[in-house]
């Protein structure tokens, strides 16, 4: 998966407005603060918190 630095400048979880992040694992997105890992299908992050999956909080960012 790749998403363009800029997409990613801009790009927020719906859900808590906190930047979110590529994910280590799978193609996604990640929002650190609540822990949902959103889906990239064909290239195109799918930011609806009805698609997202719970993957718990992790550590906030320095």
């Amino acid at each position: 998966m790749e998403i363009e630095p800029e997409l990613l400048e801009i790009l927020a979880c719906p859900a808590c407005r906190e930047r979110v992040d590529p994910a280590a694992e799978g193609a996604g997105l990640e929002c650190r603060r609540c822990g949902l890992f959103y889906p990239v299908r064909d290239g195109i992050p799918v930011l609806l918190v009805e698609e997202a999956v719970p993957v718990g909080p992790r550590e906030p960012r320095p």
